[in-house]
């Protein structure tokens, strides 16, 4: 099956490698600058790059839109397709209805649930691949591309799509977010952020393993006003981390009383 990427971004420049790896052919890669395209196309074997929309004479069975959520739908409305394809797009927030825009038959999503950064090694087949279309031919095959690639497929509409990918926001997002702050507080104090590495990855192994709810512990879930106070009043200086502090705590408590 021949394959053309639209984009050049973190998740193009890992599903293109892996699907070449699972046997398909990258037959071409799109990219708005040229450059962008060919930094993907030369970890592949014998890719063609573009800066062009049209895709009328591509013998590509395959197009995957893999590029930010804001630029789907400007791609949808310029792609040109060849006759007898399906187009996708790999985004968890974006409903596949936007795809109808391409005047195409066969649309679908293949979404990849994962961070993505560039210069990090991926293992595909632990990744789950979220996958929807409009025909059974178009499932089936994106079910084919999926298993090629992982150990897990799922078919996930839209709406139950947009809910994980609300959920990864927490789970991944939020969190690396408040890791940045454990880091930015240890680093002002002359700390090692190190000491905290084996407290992080037990959280993370605790939570899959019991549960997340089961596994809260701290001065919030154990209502320790005298601790949180002292929290507080050491963020004196960081009005925002204050008030998130605060906000996250009583959202505990309220959890724990619900």
């Amino acid at each position: 099956m021949k394959v053309t990427i639209i984009g050049a971004g973190n998740v193009a420049s890992h599903l293109a490698p892996a699907l070449e790896r699972a046997g398909y052919i990258i037959n071409e890669v799109y990219a708005r600058r040229i450059d962008e395209a060919e930094r993907i196309s030369q970890n592949l074997y014998s890719a063609n790059t573009s800066d062009n929309l049209d895709f009328s004479g591509s013998d590509s069975v395959l197009f995957l839109i893999a590029v930010s959520d804001y630029a789907i739908e400007q791609i949808a409305g310029e792609i040109v397709l060849p006759d007898q394809c399906l187009i996708v797009h790999t985004s968890g927030s974006i409903p596949m209805s936007v795809l109808e825009l391409t005047a195409s038959d066969s649309i679908g999503v293949l979404y990849p649930l994962q961070t993505f950064s560039r210069n990090r090694k991926i293992s595909f087949p632990e990744i789950p691949i979220l996958t929807e279309a409009n025909t059974p031919e178009g499932l089936a095959m994106l079910e084919q591309v999926g298993k090629s690639l992982s150990k897990r497929v799922a078919l996930v509409d839209s709406e139950k799509r947009l809910q994980l990918h609300l959920a990864a926001v927490f789970v991944n997002n939020f969190v690396n977010h408040m890791l940045t702050i454990g880091d930015e507080i240890t680093s002002e104090n002359n700390l090692d952020f190190s000491l905290l590495e084996p407290l992080i990855r037990e959280t993370v192994d605790k939570a899959i393993e019991i549960g997340a709810s089961d596994s809260q512990t701290g001065p919030a879930i154990r209502e320790d006003h005298s601790t949180m106070e002292m929290h507080m009043e050491l963020l004196e200086e960081n009005e925002s981390y204050q008030r998130l502090y605060k906000i996250i705590s009583k959202s505990i408590i309220d959890s724990k009383n619900l």
